[in-house]
């Protein structure tokens, strides 16, 4: 708990009326007791409460052992032989129970603080709240993902992933559909989630089987195979915003954060799968055995990969089964029970959580309350932050995917299968990045976004160029438009999430507001980017002979 400088000073003064030579009468933080620890506060430090015990300026009354023993600084462990570095000449006692200052941490000590914390928690549960993350989305990632391949035998061909952008976005029908259930009739929302990994699992294999059926519609082939089984990942990966996450709600909160690391592994398994696949190579020219006199002289030949698109769509398979056994597990057995946080369930995914706290929790609570105050945003830049958000998620999640192809596969398919991969990879990452380095001052926001845009320019003025962007045929092209691409989405991402971090203490429906616009502008980008791609001029394929 932070106090303010006057605060702070009226508890010294107070507790040095009351108490004669001891400041101990004030509860700073739950830490300060009655009688037995005297504190001289650095007012001008800026350093909180933990941080001033440590200095030399504190000064601890231990006049006897009694009183040190006593005192809430004596919360760490008692000191070994040889491991206090200040003793007391004159008593043994008082360097036991009064140590201030210990030798450094060893191996040892650190790995034993490891077990007690893994003692606390349950790796079983662990392990499959994991593997359940990871089926959320890895159905999407690794449609996206596979793109290098798909798009050379897919009648529509550079333009198939702006069809699979618009398709991702139907799958918001899939919260639509489970909204709408919810008020007619309360379903048990585990039924919920076992229908919705049934759907992406069948649309998995289906995918793996039929991803080359096309049908002939509206006057051309299109790939409705692979549409409609994309449609059935999107379903998953959508419906899991509002179905897998508020599930694990009914767990500890520290098993929410081994589920959001399974979802980060969504999008690095595929990705890593399909370094290892490669794409064969770049398209060659060679000569045309054709007989027929109206065949071309030369035809476009790709080495295959190491193993095809159903091999792939496979292996998605077999991982979302392992993802549905895990939430069957964890949803059924007895010891996974056990890790419920202090819950009362009633049907689908409405909870209602023990309010009792003790003393300190209050307090603690209060202090929370006090620092989400002060994190409340002005009405400019709560707008502001919603309408960067917007076009963060058009951009993001619409018009990049959607050009990417043309922006990459002049420069060849290895260049384009790399720019997919550590793209989608770069979106984990930034993620995790933005939990343990977190920016979220408007400034810092806004200087990532300006950093951005350079690197949008040039995806974009490649995408627009294309059949011939800039360097093309050059190595350092290549590796410039595969850095641009990885680097552009991370920030985009880390981004995303630094806006979302900031309005997570808005209250209200801010959260709301967040997953509207950024469902809204993942819309609008998808549809304008569909328009553009397919019934205009702007964008060009680049044929190799």
């Amino acid at each position: 708990m932070r106090t303010g400088t006057a605060d702070r000073t009226s508890a010294v003064v107070t507790g040095a009326r009351d108490h004669d030579h001891h400041y101990g009468g004030t509860d700073l933080d739950g830490r300060f007791a009655n009688g037995g620890v005297a504190a001289v506060l650095d007012e001008e430090s800026g350093l909180s409460v933990d941080s001033r015990r440590s200095k030399s300026a504190n000064i601890i009354d231990c006049s006897s052992s009694a009183n040190c023993s006593r005192s809430p600084l004596n919360n760490a462990p008692a000191a070994a032989d040889g491991d206090c570095l200040i003793v007391s000449p004159s008593s043994s006692v008082l360097t036991e129970s009064c140590c201030l200052l210990r030798k450094p941490q060893t191996m040892k000590s650190k790995l034993t603080g490891m077990r007690e914390t893994l003692q606390g928690r349950s790796l079983l549960v662990d392990l499959l709240a994991i593997l359940f993350g990871v089926g959320a989305w890895i159905g999407v990632n690794s449609s996206y993902v596979q793109l290098p391949l798909l798009v050379a035998n897919a009648p529509e061909g550079w333009n198939l992933p702006s069809y699979m952008v618009v398709i991702t976005q139907l799958g918001n029908v899939g919260p639509l559909i489970y909204t709408g259930l919810q008020k007619v009739r309360a379903f048990k929302d585990s039924y919920m989630i076992y229908a919705v990994l049934v759907i992406g699992t069948v649309g998995a294999i289906c995918m793996a089987f039929l991803y080359e059926v096309t049908a002939y519609v509206f006057g051309a082939d299109r790939s409705v195979a692979i549409f409609v089984c994309v449609f059935a990942l999107a379903l998953v990966g959508c419906t899991s915003s509002v179905l897998f996450m508020p599930y694990m709600g009914r767990f500890r909160t520290i098993y929410l954060i081994t589920y959001l690391i399974g979802e980060g592994l969504s999008g690095f398994l595929p990705s890593i799968v399909a370094l290892i696949q490669g794409v064969g190579g770049n398209a060659e020219c060679i000569p045309n055995n054709s007989t027929d006199e109206d065949a071309p002289s030369f035809i476009s030949y790709t080495p295959p990969p190491r193993f095809g698109s159903m091999e792939y769509f496979i292996f998605v398979f077999v991982v979302l089964i392992i993802s549905t056994v895990a939430f069957t597990i964890l949803d059924s057995h007895p010891r996974c029970r056990k890790e419920y946080a202090a819950v009362v369930i009633n049907h689908g995914n409405d909870y209602t959580y023990e309010t009792g706290q003790s003393s300190a929790d209050s307090v603690s609570t209060t202090e929370q309350t006090k620092l989400e105050k002060s994190k409340i945003l002005s009405n400019r830049n709560y707008t502001y932050l919603m309408v960067l958000l917007g076009i963060l998620c058009m951009f993001g999640n619409g018009i990049f995917p959607s050009i990417q192809s043309y922006s990459c596969l002049p420069y060849g398919n290895v260049a384009y299968h790399l720019t997919v991969t550590l793209s989608t990879m770069a979106n984990p990452v930034a993620c995790f990045l933005a939990v343990f380095l977190p920016h979220t001052s408007i400034r810092a926001i806004t200087s990532i976004s300006l950093a951005s845009v350079v690197f949008a320019a040039y995806a974009l003025t490649t995408a627009f160029m294309s059949p011939s962007p800039p360097l093309m045929g050059q190595a350092i092209g290549d590796v410039l438009v595969i850095a641009t691409w990885t680097i552009l989405i991370g920030l985009v991402s880390y981004v995303r999430l630094s806006i979302t971090t900031v309005f997570r203490y808005q209250g209200g429906k801010a959260l709301v507001w967040v997953g509207a616009v950024t469902q809204i502008g993942s819309l609008l980008g998808s549809v304008l980017s569909f328009s553009l791609v397919n019934f205009t001029e702007l964008f060009q394929q680049y044929y190799p002979c």
